[in-house]
């Protein structure tokens, strides 16, 4: 393997475990030496292959924001009805939780965190997210999909429903994550649609 792959992996690994200490201590409650410890390396030696605890934070963040963006670019492009697109979405940040959980725990949780210009990038990175969910439900109430209701109520209803998974979900309990998008938009989209 060659010391460029052997590194980006390493810092994958970092990344992986960053975001595992983070969900389970928080941010600010985990050191670079509690994160060299579950990487199993020295802590002078992460410093090889990142420059900070803020710099996790930062990829960590972005990289799980940009995967929502990046998804909801593509629903949006999509020939679907509204209701449709916006299940979509659900289905989305579902198998989001579920297959990358503690990423999405620090994007959930940490982002505060992040230092003052990142905190910036980060919220005007979020406001546009909102901002394009946001004019899905308002065409939806235009085409008449959707019930005339408030349309930052219903964006924050289904945003802030959706954030539970992250602490209930469990394997064990026996729905995969295909059932719990299907059950989440039935009762989400049952209060909006027309």
């Amino acid at each position: 393997m060659s010391t460029s792959k052997l590194k980006i992996s390493k810092r994958e690994k970092i990344l992986t475990e960053a975001a595992k200490l983070f969900r389970e201590k928080g941010f600010g409650g985990s050191s670079m030496r509690d994160l060299a410890e579950k990487v199993g390396i020295e802590a002078a030696s992460m410093y090889n292959h990142i420059r900070s605890k803020d710099e996790i934070l930062e990829e960590i963040c972005f990289s799980v924001g940009r995967k929502y963006d990046e998804q909801l670019t593509e629903i949006e492009k999509q020939p679907n009805s509204f209701s449709e697109k916006i299940e979509s979405l659900i289905a989305f940040h579902v198998k989001m939780i579920i297959e990358n959980g503690d990423a999405v725990s620090v994007l959930n949780n940490d982002w505060k965190f992040l230092n003052s210009k990142k905190l910036i990038e980060f919220k005007a990175m979020r406001n546009e997210y909102e901002k394009h969910l946001a004019s899905l439900i308002t065409a939806g109430i235009e085409d008449g999909s959707f019930k005339p209701v408030n349309v930052s109520v219903a964006l924050f209803t289904i945003l802030s429903s959706l954030r539970w998974v992250e602490l209930w979900y469990k394997p064990s309990r026996g729905v995969t994550k295909e059932d719990l998008a299907k059950d989440i938009s039935a009762i989400l989209m049952n209060g909006i649609k027309a």
